[in-house]
């Protein structure tokens, strides 16, 4: 089974011919935790005492949070989970965190940014696997 922290080049560049000109974008994110964070590539943020998956991701929120509303974006939700109603047994997450962002160009710089990529670390330490799907509304959609 593959897990997935980070995203690649080829989707990176696969999402901006998507979504570039689709103006507002909103990001789901399902997020399972590791039992205790693991900070062997992030020494430098690595908190003195050992702590949780969850408290490092709430460390990442801590510290993206200024940032993310800097570049426009805002936390729409953030939630626990556990298994779906519908879908498999077998995928279980933790949490639900969905983003807004005002546009891909200012997500991206917002992902490039010094002061973000400084405490990104949290993200990786705190996350056993995860998944983000960006979507855009549908215009003129009559409900």
């Amino acid at each position: 089974m593959s897990n997935y922290i980070d995203t690649t080049p080829e989707k990176g560049k696969d999402f901006y011919l998507n979504f570039h000109d689709k103006g507002k974008i909103v990001m789901l994110n399902l997020l399972k935790f590791r039992q205790k964070a693991d900070y062997s590539n992030s020494e430098h943020i690595k908190p003195e005492e050992e702590i949780t998956g969850e408290e490092a991701y709430q460390l990442y929120i801590k510290n993206t949070l200024p940032e993310l509303e800097k570049s426009g974006g805002r936390i729409i939700y953030y939630g626990k989970s556990k298994s779906f109603l519908i879908g498999p047994e077998s995928e279980k997450w933790d949490a639900i965190l969905v983003v807004e962002h005002v546009s891909v160009e200012k997500f991206m710089a917002f992902a490039q940014n010094k002061e973000y990529l400084k405490t990104v670390g949290h993200r990786t330490a705190a996350l056993e696997d995860s998944r983000l799907l960006p979507s855009t509304e549908i215009q003129n959609y009559t409900y």
